[in-house]
């Protein structure tokens, strides 16, 4: 009897040290990672009638992986810095794309061709130092219309609401990747393929 309940007990003190090393394992794998706590995308264009914006905030953080020697401690200090983001990779649905002006949505939409290519999508290859302790260059692919070009991001980067704030603006001609200018009012509408893109995204670490 006893040696059974010695066995049981072994068993069960092993059974709870595999529990406690999984959960810990778990919340550090949860400290290498990142989330989108807020995000906003801003095209800004114009035409021979007038200038044009379109938006979205629906954006997903579809990847994220920090190397593990960076410290949880200085996170914030520590992952701009070469080599700390191992992986980093968003995701915006196109189709979300809204502008107030009147009859451009459509005509968007279709350029940017939606119903094919469904995202557009950026994966981050490098960081690289800016001119100031807060600005970077952030080099990596960028996907439209189902056209990859590569880029390189101006970035800025703060502390908001105990996360990470990064700002960045990008200039670039549609025709590089294969779209058309929309048009709208029946062609009187014509957009310059050149547009600049800004936005605004809050990364956190996750709580549990």
């Amino acid at each position: 009897m006893r040696t059974r309940y010695v066995a049981r007990t072994a068993l069960s003190t092993v059974i709870g040290l595999f529990i406690t090393a999984s959960a810990a394992t778990a919340q550090e794998a949860d400290r290498r990672s990142l989330t989108l706590a807020s995000g906003r995308l801003t095209i800004s264009g114009t035409s021979n009638v007038h200038d044009y914006t379109a938006e979205t905030t629906t954006i997903r953080l579809t990847r994220a992986k920090i190397a593990a020697a960076v410290p949880s401690a200085a996170l914030w200090d520590e992952i701009v810095k070469p080599g700390s983001l191992e992986a980093f990779e968003i995701a915006i649905p196109a189709a979300t794309l809204t502008s107030p002006k009147e009859g451009l949505d459509k005509n968007m939409h279709k350029a940017l061709k939606v119903q094919e290519h469904r995202d557009i999508t950026f994966r981050l290859l490098r960081l690289e130092p800016g001119t100031t302790p807060s600005a970077f260059k952030g080099v990596g692919v960028l996907k439209i219309a189902g056209v990859e070009r590569e880029v390189v991001l101006a970035l800025t980067t703060g502390r908001k609401d105990g996360g990470l704030l990064v700002k960045g603006e990008l200039a670039l001609l549609m025709t590089d990747f294969g779209i058309a200018p929309p048009k709208a009012m029946l062609g009187m509408l014509k957009t310059d393929p050149k547009v600049t893109i800004t936005f605004e995204t809050v990364l956190m670490v996750p709580t549990t």
